[in-house]
């Protein structure tokens, strides 16, 4: 028997909390829908994880950088330029997209999907989810 909900469950509280952090981190402050969206990117890239094939981590992280990038620029069309909250503004970054996303942060969330695979396969363990489900 596993326990799926329970795993994405636990995936959604560790995005909230890391992303996060990663913000407050980094800039001192974050807001309220970037921990949703933390919670909701980590419990996608639990999912892309049951589904990848084994020993593809480089693979994994190239297509989680993208996921994420396009969860992000979707999220910042929404909150910034749609909603007016500037939660964020890449526009000073390089090769940005309306300031919503950028070349550098996608590097950085390829990086970043290295220690977030690995929680993924703790959390895939802990509850004893077999790869490939559904």
């Amino acid at each position: 028997m596993y326990y799926k909900g329970c795993a994405l469950w636990w995936m959604f509280l560790l995005g909230c909390f890391f992303y996060s952090l990663l913000e407050i981190l980094a800039r001192g402050y974050t807001h309220w829908t970037m921990m949703l969206t933390g919670g909701t990117v980590s419990v996608i890239l639990y999912q892309f994880h049951l589904k990848a094939p084994p020993h593809t981590l480089l693979l994994q992280c190239l297509c989680g950088a993208l996921i994420i990038t396009a969860i992000e620029f979707s999220v910042g069309v929404l909150d910034n330029l749609y909603l007016g909250w500037n939660v964020w503004d890449y526009s000073n970054m390089p090769c940005n997209l309306y300031g919503q996303i950028c070349l550098p942060f996608t590097g950085l969330w390829f990086l970043l999907c290295i220690p977030a695979f690995a929680i993924c396969r703790v959390v895939r363990k802990r509850f004893h989810v077999p790869l490939y489900s559904s």
